[in-house]
């Protein structure tokens, strides 16, 4: 079967059906596909050709010396595509000797009455006749294929019966191209605000435009018009509106829009703004919509098969699609594809596609998580579960003579642990120290060798890349390889022998200076696996969690207790290693930037049984010290062998203006923070504690987290040495290496090490690694897969916040009322951040029947007639009767928690302040000293010896072209968790800065 242009468009998603095999996509359509259907589409596509168990193949017709077409004079680019399509259709039958038929499927009725019968043994058809012949029993392409014919014909009706336009037609691509290299216009991605989705948007300058443009800021889009069919994500060029049309960014919080208006309150100060000229890429895919309640579809008017459908983003307008089902659907989360947009037409249009589940049924919300992040995780094939080891009990897996031979065996030489948190089955690491003979210690960090059981470009291989990564949700995973080898055979578990890839140090064993490093695979047997709490428990010197640790319970006492001095002996040894190093590198500028991260507890029957923030313990930052360390190494390592080819990680330095709103709370507080370097950020922040409340620290390494620019992955052949610079890490080179099982990123950076010792070993090397152009291409899929396993990892947890307040009284239930510390102040509201539960949201001072909050000498609240008065760090509110109440910056206020349901869109948390007095319970007092994760006086002791050493050394300090230009402080620095902190409940999903 040979589609055609039209049919690559807009019926792709019945192409991608497994039981559709065989396709041969022309080059003349898939280009089609990418230059009118955006970026999304044309990717799917290029993932459908992609995928081996789709059995399709892209034919270069175009560059085929019998296929090729010139377009004729006055042939429209609509007939010449059809034309090339069949050309080639009909070459490849008689390229097969006339003796297998071909099917070339089209929406053209002129060409399928062209070409029909032109050449015996070419069909050319409807794509409805195609499935009618061919796939009649395939009943769901059947519904789908009516449901967008369907939609075709009302939009082909609704533009011969509409005269007036609603949007102004978009200027021609080859105007947009010259105008942006002139100047005249600027391209962009457009980031439409959720709370302010009908009026407000931004587009961020990329490409060109952004270096050759004087605008340090975004491009503010003011409303519906401005913003002329474009759709959020999408790459948009802008035209600049004159000076006096400037608008400013609006400052309220998102309810009470029309009420700050009528009580004249401003925005801020005006910023650039524009209109959208064109877009180069839509950024069209998959939408979760609600259909309208049966109310709502008798309002719509006479014609209710035509039905607009409400996105669970809030952030995509209103959908028009065609369906007679709009009844038996309003209870049901549905998924709908845009087909176009007219600019007749104040809606796009869309199609039916698919039923998700009910709405606020679990595995439903689940499941639109998943679609609205563009996550499919479907079981893995058969075919992907043949190339899997064996490993059952009458079949175990072993070790292979082959490997011993060519691997460094540890398994006698070395005492192997990891440390993972509790419930953990996919072990990536492990770790080891020792003494050596010469009186030095060895350092060790051995790694899941995944790439020996995974072979480039195998069924396995090609899912994996694909899925680029597992995605963990609040209460479940979605692996990126199957269990086999992520829970089993490549997973580091105790008592067993595994194969793995290390990286061991020689330190000196004074200063622990790096003597000499070495790089191989390896057999290993990991003693223990411990769980963080467990092995923090064994460097506290309490050693009663001994009878909780499996590996020492059929142990005599004298065996127990020499084996329990040995394993004390390595966790201490590897944390006294991690201080040091830790301390000589925080004085050079690593940043460490922390939040809280929820973690969700569930029972038996799978039910919230309560929300805990995760507890900071030393052994987390001794363990990400090393993997980290390992990573910086390796991709030292991978650099030098493949200069243009290594699969790195950098982060660049923030915009200085992302850090106005952190150096105002700041000076509420009587604190500098200064931003011109890392170094500089990283000593600001450390001196800017409260001791009275630590909390406000924790808040401002909030803020400069979100200040933070992305975090990439990137090919070292496609940008500058000099911009291989982490920020946040303050190194030069960075990569991923320590965690292969839940990262694809982590494979291929093996298979280049695994390359690089090969060309040490002047061996051959086996390893197929990828060009500059192919690799970086590969590093934006999984840097999109990683926001989007970001993103859905929050919203899943937002999720179960809701789900855990939802069934309480909020008027009677106590764990409905809580301390929170007000962390930025609106027009008419404030932020608060509740540190008990991780919870991030607005408080209302003027509700939606223009009341303010007034406090009582008891400090409670209530609804009265009055006004609010922001300032810069305080807010107040004042009622007619006269009476005022003030609130700061990190005041800590008492806050009702309840949950705002919603039938279209995700329930969202909402804060209500009950009184101006902090609520102060046990929990409360004990969560505060915790709550903020400080270096141990130790670390600071070695940290003061560390500055002191380098001051007597240094005569004068140079500010040189890295500092200038990258705010990058030079020399050695502190690997801190800014790298490994997962995103925390502390940050907005609309504004995640992953380092």
């Amino acid at each position: 079967m040979v589609p055609d242009w039209k049919v690559v468009q807009d019926y792709l998603e019945i192409l991608e059906f497994p039981e559709l095999k065989g396709i041969v996509f022309m080059q003349t359509a898939c280009q089609a596909v990418q230059h009118q259907r955006g970026r999304r589409q044309y990717n799917k596509l290029r993932n459908l050709l992609k995928d081996a168990r789709h059995d399709c193949v892209l034919f270069a017709n175009e560059f085929q010396q019998s296929c090729y077409l010139p377009r004729e004079r006055g042939e429209s680019m609509e007939k010449w595509q059809s034309r090339s399509i069949y050309n080639a259709a009909a070459w490849y039958y008689h390229h097969c000797q006339d003796r297998m038929p071909i099917v070339m499927v089209t929406e053209d009725e002129e060409a399928i009455q062209q070409y029909g019968s032109e050449t015996g043994g070419v069909f050319v058809i409807s794509f409805k006749n195609y499935l009618d012949n061919f796939w009649p029993d395939l009943k769901a392409a059947h519904e789908l294929c009516e449901s967008i014919l369907q939609s075709r014909r009302e939009r082909e009706n609704e533009s011969q019966e509409s005269h007036g336009k609603e949007y102004p037609e978009h200027v021609p691509l080859e105007v947009l191209e010259a105008g942006i290299k002139s100047g005249r216009y600027i391209q962009g991605t457009l980031n439409v605000n959720k709370h302010r989705a009908q009026i407000e948007a931004f587009v961020r300058l990329q490409g060109a435009s952004s270096k050759d443009s004087d605008l340090v800021s975004d491009v503010l889009i003011h409303g519906m018009k401005a913003r002329n069919r474009s759709i959020h994500g999408d790459v948009v060029v802008v035209e600049l509106l004159p000076k006096s049309e400037w608008k400013g960014r609006t400052t309220a919080l998102g309810e009470n829009d029309g009420e700050d208006k009528a009580l004249g309150e401003s925005p801020s100060e005006p910023m650039p703004t524009g209109r959208v000229v064109g877009i180069l890429q839509k950024n069209w895919r998959d939408y979760v919509v609600t259909f309208p309640s049966i109310e709502e579809v008798q309002s719509q008017g006479k014609n209710a098969q035509k039905i607009l459908v409400t996105p669970w983003d809030y952030r995509i307008p209103k959908i028009r699609i065609s369906t007679q089902q709009a009844e038996a659907l309003q209870d049901f989360r549905v998924v709908v594809r845009i087909d176009s947009w007219e600019s007749t037409s104040m809606y796009p249009n869309g199609h039916f596609v698919r039923v998700l589940g009910r709405i606020g049924d679990l595995e439903g919300e689940i499941a639109t998580i998943l679609v609205e992040n563009s996550i499919s995780v479907v079981p893995f094939s058969e075919a992907q579960m043949c190339e899997m080891p064996v490993n059952t009990p009458e079949n175990p897996w072993k070790v292979s003579s082959q490997e011993e031979r060519e691997r460094e065996d540890l398994r006698k030489t070395h005492l192997v642990f990891s440390i993972d948190p509790s419930g953990c089955e996919d072990v990536d690491d492990a770790l080891s120290v020792r003494a050596l003979d010469n009186g030095n210690l060895e350092l060790g960090v051995h790694i899941a060798d995944v790439t020996h059981f995974v072979a480039p470009h195998s069924y396995i291989d090609i899912e994996a890349r694909t899925r680029a990564t597992t995605y963990y949700l609040a209460d479940r995973r979605y692996d990126m390889l199957p269990a086999i080898l992520s829970a089993d055979v490549c997973s580091l578990l105790g008592g067993v022998d595994r194969y793995a890839v290390s990286v061991m140090w020689e330190l000196d064993k004074t200063s622990y200076e790096i003597k000499e490093v070495w790089y191989g695979r390896t057999i290993i047997r990991s003693a223990y696996k411990l769980f963080y709490e467990a092995a923090q428990d064994l460097l506290d010197g309490n050693f009663s969690v001994v009878k909780d640790i499996p590996e020492f319970k059929d142990l005599d006492e004298k065996s127990r207790q020499a084996k329990l001095e040995e394993l004390v002996w390595a966790i201490r040894k590897l944390t006294d290693i991690a201080r040091h190093i830790r301390a000589k590198r925080d004085s050079c500028g690593a940043l460490e930037l922390e939040g809280v991260e929820v973690r969700i507890q569930l029972d038996e029957k799978k039910n919230i049984h309560d929300l805990i923030p995760k507890q900071p313990l030393e052994v987390h930052e001794t363990v990400a010290e090393c993997m980290i360390l390992a990573n910086h190494w390796v991709a030292k390592k991978i650099w030098e062998s493949f200069p243009h080819q290594a699969l790195l990680r950098r982060h660049p330095p923030p915009h200085q203006e992302f850090f106005s709103e952190l150096r105002e709370c700041a000076k509420a507080k009587g604190f500098f923070i200064d931003t011109r370097s890392n170094k500089a950020l990283a000593d600001s922040l450390d001196n800017a504690n409260d001791p009275n409340d630590p909390i406000v620290n924790k808040l401002l390494r909030s803020m400069a987290t979100q200040a933070m620019s992305n975090a990439l992955y990137f090919s070292t052949g496609s940008c500058a040495e000099e911009e291989f610079h982490h920020y946040g890490l303050a190194l030069d080179k960075y990569t991923h290496f320590t965690s292969p099982i839940r990262r694809y990123s982590d494979i291929i950076v093996h298979r280049l090490l695994m390359a690089a010792i090969s060309k040490d070993k002047k061996m051959e090397i086996q390893e197929n690694l990828f060009s500059n152009k192919d690799l970086e291409e590969l590093c934006r899929h999984i840097n999109n897969r990683n926001r989007a396993a970001q993103h859905s990892q929050k919203q899943s947890t937002e999720l179960f916040q809701c789900m855990y307040f939802k069934d309480k009284d909020p008027e009677t239930e106590e764990r409905c009322i809580s301390d929170g510390v007000i962390y930025s102040i609106r027009t008419n509201g404030v932020l608060v951040f509740i540190p008990r539960f991780g919870i991030k949201g607005a408080a209302y001072l003027r509700n939606k029947d223009g009341l303010v909050v007034s406090c009582g000498p008891d400090g409670h609240s209530e609804w009265k007639p009055g006004s609010l008065q922001r300032f810069q760090n305080k807010i107040t509110s004042t009622t007619t009767g006269g009476e005022s109440v003030t609130f700061h910056l990190f005041d800590h206020v008492t806050v009702r928690i309840s949950v705002q349901t919603s039938r279209c869109h995700s329930d969202t948390i909402r804060l209500e302040i009950i009184s101006n007095k902090p609520h102060m319970t046990p929990d409360t007092e004990l969560l505060q000293q915790s709550s903020l994760l400080l270096k141990s006086d130790l670390v600071k002791e070695v940290t003061r010896s560390v500055e002191e050493a380098q001051l007597a050394q240094e005569v004068e300090v140079n500010i040189t072209e890295d500092y200038q230009k990258y705010c990058q402080t030079k020399g050695r620095s502190l690997y801190t968790l800014l790298e490994e902190i997962r995103d925390l409940a502390l940050l907005d999903v609309s504004n995640s800065y992953g380092i």
